[in-house]
């Protein structure tokens, strides 16, 4: 609309309605001379008179709506502004609702466990590329985090520490291989090796392995870490599943859906320090 007032059609159109207030004027000077002239003229000129008056009353009325329409949009550009800046407000609430929430549930485990020292952190990066759910967190070596340092969720055992650099760590998770840590059934205490594999892991699930044939281990039983190494004792690693026969001896082995759902961490607590933490890791290195 505002090109249309600055175009050359609008300048003929304003031209135009110039000349017949001209006729206009030039007319009402002849009444007073010759009236039959007058009369003639005036039913020739009323009707164009007619028309510029339509005319300039619409062009009254397109400017108007086209300024009330360039303050509707002002107004909807504002609301838009004002509507992002909520939304991202929103999104910030959430992550500190979440965070809050996070941390509230460790505040049950650090009373349970007032030796331990704890190092939040948050993950940063995934390896899409790994079966066993790798990631790394923002925390390093300037938090006190140190190879092998567990790794844990309010909902149980994550994993370790692998790779450790001055401000961010790497986390093997308890789906693979390179994890072994002793384990129990918290019912029947039946003790076995915990560990991961390929087939397992992408249905997030590990194993415990070793178990005595004689067992009285079943479904739905809660698998804890045992203690004595690196791991403290009493993690929840997750419920069993399935029970089935190691193929090369008589012992057995049980197939343990995690506690944690990896595809949904955002946020762990690294524990590095506990009272009789071992120095040999998972994978059999020392720290």
């Amino acid at each position: 609309m505002r090109f249309f007032f600055r175009s050359r059609k609008f300048k003929i159109l304003m031209a135009s309605v110039a000349a017949l207030l001209v006729i206009v004027i030039t007319v009402s000077l002849i009444t007073s001379v010759s009236s039959p002239i007058s009369s003639f003229i005036s039913t020739v000129t009323t009707p164009v008179q007619k028309t510029v008056t339509s005319v300039s009353d619409k062009l009254g009325d397109w400017k108007k709506q086209f300024g009330d329409n360039e303050a509707l949009a002002k107004e909807i550009e504002r609301l838009e502004a004002e509507k992002a800046e909520l939304a991202g407000q929103l999104t910030e609430m959430e992550q500190i609702r979440q965070e809050n929430e996070f941390y509230e549930q460790f505040l049950g485990i650090k009373e349970k466990n007032s030796e331990m020292l704890f190092q939040a952190a948050s993950v940063v990066a995934r390896d899409n590329t790994d079966p066993y759910k790798t990631f790394t967190i923002d925390v390093g070596l300037i938090n006190g985090v140190a190879k092998y340092d567990p790794v844990i969720t309010p909902d149980g055992l994550v994993g370790y520490i692998t790779e450790t650099a001055p401000t961010y760590s790497k986390v093997t998770t308890v789906l693979s291989p390179r994890l072994k840590a002793g384990g129990r059934d918290n019912r029947t205490a039946d003790e076995g090796i915990i560990s991961g594999k390929a087939e397992l892991a992408k249905d997030g699930s590990c194993y415990i392995y070793n178990l005595q044939r004689d067992c009285t281990v079943s479904i739905g039983d809660y698998i804890v870490t045992a203690g004595g190494g690196v791991f403290p004792e009493g993690l929840i690693v997750g419920t069993v599943s399935d029970i089935k026969q190691q193929s090369k001896d008589t012992s057995l082995y049980a197939v343990v859906d995690s506690a944690v759902d990896f595809d949904d961490i955002r946020n762990v607590m690294v524990i590095t320090y506990f009272s009789g933490q071992g120095m040999t890791g998972p994978d059999g290195g020392t720290k």
